[in-house]
């Protein structure tokens, strides 16, 4: 169990059952009275997040979160499976749980998954893929000097993603897995 003067931003925590990270954090000292630690707190499944004021005497749970490196193995349908690199143990995670990240998935890719009492509840990709660029317009000779003006492209795995304009059809490209934006164009050599 944790003590109020444990927290701090970025500490795991369980309430009502649920496992939350610490996202703000303040240590509040009234004139009069105990200390304060207001806190601003992220449900780890739901994503919803809420306020909770703790006093210096309150205890909070430790959840049983444990995050394992894995590689993604492949798609089976509605699940997609990933595997333990060292005891080959497999995962799977719905495509409903992983929403847009199906999308940034590459055979083999290494991925860290957070567990909660033994589930997946969350995915961490790496921060970048090179994805190609499948269909987009030509772009017209002489739109490179302004970098804001941009066009939707597709990728080769169906991905819907706004380019600027000098990016072609065929040219790779750096695809942020955090927001789903276009990052830079990857050179060919």
């Amino acid at each position: 169990m944790y003590s109020a003067a444990d927290l701090k931003k970025g500490l795991k925590i369980q309430i009502d059952g649920d496992p939350y990270v610490i996202t703000d954090f303040e240590f509040c000292k009234p004139g009069k009275g105990t200390a304060l630690y207001r806190c601003r707190l992220k449900n780890m499944i739901t994503g919803s997040s809420m306020d909770r004021t703790f006093r210096p005497v309150d205890k909070v749970d430790v959840p049983d979160v444990e995050e394992k490196e894995m590689f993604y193995s492949y798609n089976d349908g509605e699940n997609y499976v990933f595997s333990d690199a060292e005891t080959f143990e497999e995962v799977q995670i719905s495509a409903e749980q992983l929403g847009q990240k199906t999308y940034f998935l590459i055979d083999d890719m290494t991925c860290n998954i957070l567990f909660f009492n033994g589930k997946p509840i969350d995915i961490s990709l790496p921060t970048f893929i090179t994805r190609t660029i499948a269909e987009t317009e030509p772009g017209a000779r002489g739109d490179t000097a302004s970098t804001n003006v941009q066009k939707p492209a597709k990728l080769d795995n169906g991905y819907e993603l706004m380019v600027p304009l000098f990016i072609n059809q065929g040219d790779l490209v750096k695809v942020d897995t955090r927001t789903g934006l276009y990052a830079e164009r990857v050179s060919k050599g």
